[in-house]
């Protein structure tokens, strides 16, 4: 059977990932490989864990002597990159920790990739998932397309920057097959609540404040998340050997027009009166480099593999705070940290 490997298939992004391959290519081995540290939850997962063409490995990337072996034992015919370390902030706060996992262990990927392929690359792809941070900020107008020069702001942008450029120097150096995706926000299902939407939706739920940076209005293009599954699909199979493809939801909003809209959608939800969440809106002091705005070029993509978002953002952000509200159990288990202890009764 031809095996995929995914790394970071635990994660908000990955596990969708994961459940779109799982699910369409029945004929595929899907191999997830996470390291399950904090954002990693093998209960986004519970649904397809028990199909015959899904293996999980628990396995850290900076770990090249373990991720060789898992190579040489699976000998995957592609790999979909997505692992990383991915909070701005605690890239503020430890950056040596996004150089390890972000760098230095993409490198591990791409020797171990390169290793097993020993040249023959008919038929293999190494596909980078990467973000728009690299591009650095916008003013008022303009948008990131594939020719942006990279110019990152936070070590977390940096480090991101840095595998960027190793995954295509080994495309260049080595002839790695190679494709490379930078996708904006994204937002849905499975959110760890420590990026906005998903802390928004809890603490409304908890009646705590909503945090806003400085004076909110820096602005991001938000891309639902299953749409950006599909394009990692997309890209995956039908991408320029070497090329490089922006994903973006064609969705601007500033942060504090998003709250509005979330506030908005969740009174009408919760049956508050209207206004009620609004009023739990806190201006809180600017983190330090705080990007004003990102916005992406999507039509690349468009134009040449005929991708586009699926959703508006208003039908997103519903979707998105519905799944919260049937999913409490799955909210309540990740601020608690209950979910952590899922790997060991299911595994051990």
């Amino acid at each position: 059977m031809k095996s995929i490997l995914i790394t970071g298939g635990a994660g908000f992004i990955g596990s969708h990932v994961i459940r779109e391959f799982v699910n369409k290519y029945p004929e595929v081995k899907i191999i997830n490989i996470d390291a399950l540290t904090y954002a990693g939850n093998l209960e986004n997962l519970t649904d397809v864990e028990g199909s015959k063409n899904y293996k999980f490995i628990k396995a850290d990337i900076t770990d090249a002597k373990v991720i060789f072996e898992i190579f040489e034992e699976h000998q995957p015919e592609g790999i979909i990159h997505l692992a990383a370390e991915s909070h701005v902030d605690r890239s503020i706060t430890n950056p040596l920790d996004f150089v390890i996992t972000n760098v230095i262990g993409t490198v591990n990927l791409l020797n171990a990739a390169n290793h097993i392929w020993k040249g023959k690359y008919e038929g293999k792809r190494f596909h980078h998932v990467s973000t728009d941070e690299v591009y650095g900020a916008l003013g008022d107008t303009g948008f990131f397309t594939e020719e942006t020069s990279y110019d990152p702001h936070s070590p977390y942008s940096a480090s991101k920057a840095s595998s960027d450029h190793f995954v295509r120097a080994y495309h260049d150096t080595y002839g790695l097959p190679v494709v490379i995706t930078n996708c904006s926000n994204n937002y849905g299902p499975n959110h760890f609540p420590e990026k906005l939407i998903p802390l928004c939706i809890h603490n409304i739920l908890n009646n705590k404040p909503l945090p806003i940076y400085g004076n909110g209005k820096y602005t991001r293009d938000w891309l639902y998340v299953i749409d950006h599954a599909k394009a990692i699909d997309l890209v995956f199979h039908e991408g320029k050997d070497g090329g490089s493809y922006n994903v973006g939801g064609f969705n601007e909003w500033q942060n504090i027009d998003l709250v509005k809209e979330l506030c908005s959608q969740m009174d009408e939800k919760l049956k508050r009166p209207s206004g009620t969440c609004e009023q739990l809106i806190t201006y809180v002091k600017d983190r330090p480099g705080h990007d004003l705005r990102y916005a992406i070029d999507a039509n690349k993509i468009n134009q040449e593999l005929g991708w586009k978002p699926s959703v508006t953002f208003e039908e997103g952000l519903s979707k998105t705070i519905d799944w919260f509200l049937d999913n409490k159990g799955w909210l309540e288990n990740v601020t608690s940290g209950e979910y952590q202890k899922y790997y060991s009764t299911q595994y051990n």
